[in-house]
């Protein structure tokens, strides 16, 4: 099939001069991707964005099923995790503008706003150190993770997996991603949006946030790598004292900074708002801490006595998921707050001078 590149292709409605002289100011405090958006409303919304996003992600499910019964490792989903939300977002930014503008990356990438750069750069950061963290463990172990060892053993598992594991996760990677594919639909009339003057601030909060949470994240990661050349206990210092699952948390955090820089920027379409919500569903319910946790306790318990003593009292001390109020006296929960306030000085910084 031919792409359409006449006039009346929305993707050319709109030439960048006209983008910017109604929708941007010169530090990107609004939107700029204003020839691609959709008058969205109940269908045009199903139509091109929320079918799209199923489609991308659902598609990719299936090809990483295949991938994980072919190599009997479960641990695959893990890798489309970061992978499949990554694919579409780049694709709802800057993919579909060069596919149907016919422009090189550099070219759709110049047209996207302040604001909208700081959206796919923030996604493309977690998603690419998730990734790549995702994978070299993977690589490292070579078997699958110990949890999934455990549940390969129900009966008729790889028959059941893809509708088990494969595609409800999609759906998940679906709506989390809503910030982003709505964000360049929607139209200023369909979206929320803070007064104007709250606009920086907002800003800065949401960039603080992602920047504390991807600094937590990652001190995690490398503090238990660390944690594991020297030791087989349990991690309880470090970021690992604030709460048991350090990486969760600054999860969450990261996911929760977009929809609040889409309220800074004019641009908050409600339905994004469930995008918070369901990552977060999924790191406590789905596929994060209590899951993780059950699978720890069952075989702590009957392989190592002294790790599951361990962990029972790393269990009482400290919360799983949102740190209690005496974690204000711990010093490194302030060197996540700090990590998170230099995250938005830079940022500011950065667009006051590019």
């Amino acid at each position: 099939m031919q792409r359409n590149t006449s006039l009346d292709n929305p993707w050319k409605q709109m030439s960048a001069v006209g983008e910017k002289a109604l929708y941007a100011d010169t530090k990107g405090t609004s939107f700029s991707n204003v020839s691609v958006r959709n008058t969205v409303g109940t269908v045009g919304l199903l139509e091109s964005t929320i079918l799209p996003s199923i489609s991308i992600h659902g598609g990719l499910s299936i090809i990483a099923y295949g991938i994980a019964v072919s190599t009997d490792r479960l641990e695959v989903k893990d890798l489309l995790w970061p992978s499949a939300q990554l694919a579409n977002v780049l694709w709802a930014a800057v993919g579909s503008r060069m596919y149907h503008q016919d422009i090189s990356f550099p070219k759709a990438w110049s047209t996207l706003g302040w604001n909208e750069k700081v959206l796919v750069t923030g996604m493309t950061l977690w998603g690419g150190r998730l990734f790549s963290r995702i994978l070299a463990r993977t690589l490292a172990r070579g078997e699958d993770d110990a949890r999934y060892i455990e549940v390969k053993k129900e009966k008729d598992f790889w028959s059941k997996a893809l509708f088990t594991h494969f595609v409800p996760e999609a759906l998940f990677q679906a709506v989390i991603t809503l910030p982003f594919t709505i964000s360049f639909r929607a139209l200023p009339s369909e979206t929320l949006h803070a007064p104007s003057e709250w606009f920086p601030v907002i800003h800065s909060l949401a960039v603080g946030l992602f920047s504390a949470g991807f600094a937590l994240e990652t001190l995690a990661d490398a503090q238990l790598d660390k944690h594991k050349q020297s030791s087989t206990g349990m991690k309880t210092d470090g970021v690992w004292s604030i709460v048991r699952h350090p990486n969760y948390l600054g999860d969450a955090l990261i996911h929760v900074s977009f929809p609040i820089m889409l309220y800074g920027s004019g641009l908050l379409h409600p339905l994004a708002l469930f995008s918070p919500i369901a990552n977060y569903v999924y790191l406590r319910f789905v596929g994060g801490d209590r899951p993780t946790e059950t699978s720890q306790r069952r075989r702590y318990s009957t392989s190592d006595p002294v790790k599951f003593k361990q962990f029972e009292a790393y269990s009482e001390e400290k919360n799983s998921f949102w740190p209690s109020t005496k974690e204000f006296r711990n010093p490194w929960l302030w060197v996540i707050v700090g990590a998170g306030v230099v995250g938005a000085a830079v940022e500011r910084v950065l667009r006051d001078y590019l």
